[in-house]
């Protein structure tokens, strides 16, 4: 068991993925709390007002009510406190030009959500093990879009 508690918040709006996302992450061998919001603009006032647990990373899906990822991303990215908060985005969809204009905004990882369950515990694992190794630094262009395994 990893001794580092990551605290992470998930952003999506459809309840089933929450609940996937939450067992998959149980059954890894980490220290993990997460917290969940179901839109963009509960995740914008959740980053705004939280400060207790404010998380290490940020799973993000792209297609959410109110305000989707792209525009909470563009918001993260010009807040100075929240500018250094690893995002990764996570998402059904999958577009070249809004991969590249993902990573020029400065999400740190794009994970196209996988539909098996053992799929999704590695690249949950996957993803926070890299943001670990990181930290804050957006790692290099090829190593962006993080595959299932």
């Amino acid at each position: 068991m990893n001794d580092i508690l990551h605290h992470l918040l998930l952003a999506d709006d459809d309840p089933d993925d929450c609940i996937f996302f939450k067992e998959a992450l149980e059954e890894l061998p980490l220290s993990s709390t997460l917290s969940t919001v179901k839109d963009g603009a509960e995740l914008m006032q959740w980053l705004v007002a939280e400060r207790e647990n404010f998380p290490d990373l940020l799973f993000l899906d792209l297609n959410m009510p109110r305000k989707n990822g792209l525009e909470c991303l563009s918001e993260i990215k010009l807040l100075k406190n929240l500018t250094n908060l690893p995002v990764i985005i996570f998402t059904t969809s999958f577009d070249p030009a809004i991969v590249d204009s993902l990573y020029e905004k400065g999400a740190h990882y794009y994970v196209r959500k996988p539909a098996e369950f053992s799929k999704l515990k590695n690249v949950i694992h996957k993803a926070i093990s890299l943001a670990s190794k990181t930290g804050k630094k957006q790692p290099a262009k090829e190593n962006f879009v993080l595959r299932c395994e």
